[in-house]
């Protein structure tokens, strides 16, 4: 019986890790998916409306674009400036969300990267929440990366790296809109 009962164990073993590597071989969410609810904690001074958590079933009815950045990131300060001016392009037309999500990072050394970059859109770190960890629920593999969330929750693109251009940001935004 004990033979039996550690070669159902190792088998046991080998379906979980068998469903861990084709998870991972995955890779991120793809264009076409639908996005489920996610909810992000916002940081002080980075509040949407003053709310302080942003739930994406609230944003129905407009873009989204959620960044993934991190205060260590290099390749992040290259395209914040842009991801900046982005959202103050769209923000007054109220049809698009810029959210950023702090990956691996402190919540002091968040806020200096966010002061240091002029940041003004809504920001929060991505695995606070304790049911919606979105670096796992996107599987991000690193950072910068950025989803465009169609008007119906649904990704439409993904960029993996930083932006380059102001004009990237906003070819990607302007093909979601009415």
């Amino acid at each position: 019986w004990i033979q039996l009962v550690i070669f159902a164990l190792l088998v046991g073993l080998l379906v979980l890790v068998g469903i861990g590597l084709v998870q991972a071989q995955r890779g991120t969410v793809q264009p076409g998916e639908r996005i489920p609810e996610l909810i992000i904690p916002l940081y002080s001074k980075y509040e949407y409306q003053d709310r302080a958590e942003l739930k994406l079933s609230e944003l129905r009815g407009k873009v989204v674009v959620i960044n993934f950045w991190a205060s260590w990131c290099k390749p992040c300060e290259q395209e914040a400036a842009e991801l900046e001016q982005a959202w103050k392009y769209y923000q007054p037309g109220e049809q698009v969300v810029f959210v950023g999500a702090d990956y691996v990072d402190t919540p002091n050394e968040a806020g200096l990267y966010l002061s240091k970059f002029g940041i003004t859109y809504p920001n929060g770190p991505a695995d606070a929440h304790p049911k919606y960890k979105l670096s796992q629920m996107f599987r991000i593999r690193g950072v910068p990366e950025t989803y465009f969330i169609d008007s119906q929750g649904v990704l439409r693109f993904v960029q993996v790296g930083p932006f380059t251009s102001l004009d990237e940001i906003k070819f990607q935004v302007d093909q979601l809109l009415p």
